[in-house]
């Protein structure tokens, strides 16, 4: 049984941009893992089916719609009646692994281990034998973002106590389904969770603990003069604060250097007595240094990154953005997608995966979500969205084969349209398009389904007898 620590969000940091492409003719190793991805909340609906508990998405929505597009989870794709459906999809596509994730509130209502829900328990149990049935090996996320809303009551992620809490639900986790899953990843996108969760109040649990700041919209404004190194110095910066932050302690046991250095030395000018950055104990060091067996990232997207001088110290209001201080960015005459911060930067998948092998010694590194954005309506969609796997594939393969890189799987967000958190369902990046105005959620295939299923089927990005070994 292996578990992976999954590092990051969308925003991906590099600092100089790629030229003209080849798409790769090799075929991918038939070990490689190809798949796709879902989380609970997303597709499953059923949000109080079966005694299942309240989580904080579900509660989000319908406390707050104005922040999630005045739209919900409730029934979402309703995978939960139509998982058999969804498995079949699968099948059909070929894929050898599906990630998603296990509801908390669904197998335990309260958050806690005395209130296990029979019926949630027995859909997942359901599910994973289904896909094992199929040659379908599980991918399990233990929290994709929905904690129960009792935990959260208490403090959530706010809480020190969370630490156990978490740990009888793994536990509980590993007793439940253990046998029949060989790799789990334990959290999905930390930084969301608490840069957006618990920092700007965008994503479920909502809560705003700072304020805003527009000094991210200095862009190329700022001191054209600075050297090349400074700029690389600043890109290097942002990716330890992006994935340094969780990379570093479970690789080496404590966060980065720079991350302490520069948070304490803020702190202090900031007027607080000791750094906002935690620091470990020995004994917690000692734990948590090299506890994953394997690397996840979510790819989507990439950004450019300048240096800018030291940021005005905001006594009130601090923020990672200040506590890095670069200025992150996204070249307007990169490839646009529907939305503003969402640019189709291939190369970027490549150079991020080689900084993620350098950095922690060549490990096990599987790409765990990748998919495009359009607004739902598209099924011939081979040159958006199959033209966006096929660039970021060849750019991961030649990271594995011509860089060295240990990667061993693609999961493809997602397998269907589904709820896109505070987008609601205005941005869709599903392979099977799915009608939500239609109470049976019919799935319709989109054109890039069908080119995905060659890749997995025949690992060759091209034409099949364009392909070599």
């Amino acid at each position: 049984m292996k578990g992976c620590f999954l590092l990051v969000s969308f925003a991906l940091v590099h600092h100089i941009a790629g030229d003209d492409y080849v798409v790769s003719n090799r075929r991918f190793p038939k070990d490689f893992k190809f798949g796709t991805a879902s989380a609970a909340y997303q597709i499953e609906g059923g949000w109080n089916a079966d005694g299942k508990g309240e989580n904080i998405w579900d509660r989000s929505t319908h406390l707050y719609p104005e922040k999630n597009s005045y739209a919900n989870g409730d029934v979402a794709c309703d995978s939960y009646n139509k998982w058999q459906e969804d498995v079949e999809l699968l099948k059909g596509m070929g894929v050898s692994a599906y990630r998603f994730s296990i509801a908390w509130s669904r197998v335990l209502p309260t958050g806690f281990v005395n209130s296990s829900n029979p019926a949630g328990i027995a859909y997942y149990k359901n599910l994973i034998a289904a896909l094992k049935a199929n040659n379908i090996e599980p991918l399990v996320t233990m929290h994709h973002w929905d904690i129960p809303t009792v935990l959260e009551d208490l403090g959530g992620f706010l809480n020190s106590d969370m630490q156990e809490w978490f740990l009888d639900y793994a536990r509980f986790l590993f007793e439940t389904f253990g046998e029949d899953i060989k790799d789990w990843v334990t959290f999905n996108e930390p930084k969301q969770t608490c840069g957006q969760g618990y920092g700007t109040g965008e994503l479920a649990p909502n809560m705003l603990m700072e304020k805003p700041t527009d000094y991210m919209k200095l862009n190329s404004k700022i001191n054209k003069k600075k050297s090349n190194y400074e700029d690389i110095e600043a890109a290097e910066r942002n990716l330890i604060f992006t994935f340094g932050w969780f990379g570093h302690p479970i690789n080496f046991g404590d966060y980065p250097e720079i991350m302490k250095e520069r948070i304490a030395n803020r702190s202090l000018l900031e007027g607080f007595e000791t750094s906002r950055l935690p620091s470990f104990t020995e004994e917690e060091k000692r734990i948590i240094n090299g506890t994953a067996d394997f690397i996840c990232v979510n790819i989507y997207t990439s950004s450019m990154v300048n240096a800018i001088p030291e940021p005005e110290i905001r006594p009130l209001s601090p923020t990672r953005d200040l506590d890095i201080g670069t200025n992150v960015f996204q070249p307007d005459y990169w490839e646009p997608t529907i939305t503003s911060w969402f640019k189709v930067v291939p190369w970027g998948a490549r150079k991020l995966v080689n900084w993620i092998s350098n950095q922690y010694g060549h490990p096990e590194i599987m790409v765990t979500e990748n998919g495009y954005h359009d607004n739902g309506t598209v099924i011939h969609d081979m040159d958006t969205r199959g033209r966006y796997h096929k660039l970021y594939l060849s750019n991961l393969q030649d990271a594995l084969y011509k860089d060295g890189v240990n990667l061993t799987g693609y999961m493809a967000w997602a397998l269907t349209d589904d709820f896109e958190w505070q987008f609601g369902y205005n941005i869709q990046l599903g392979l099977y398009q799915v009608n939500f105005t239609d109470p049976d959620r019919p799935r319709t295939p989109k054109d890039s389904s069908k080119y995905y299923r060659h890749v997995v089927t025949t690992r060759c990005l091209l034409v099949d007898e364009e392909c070599i070994d």
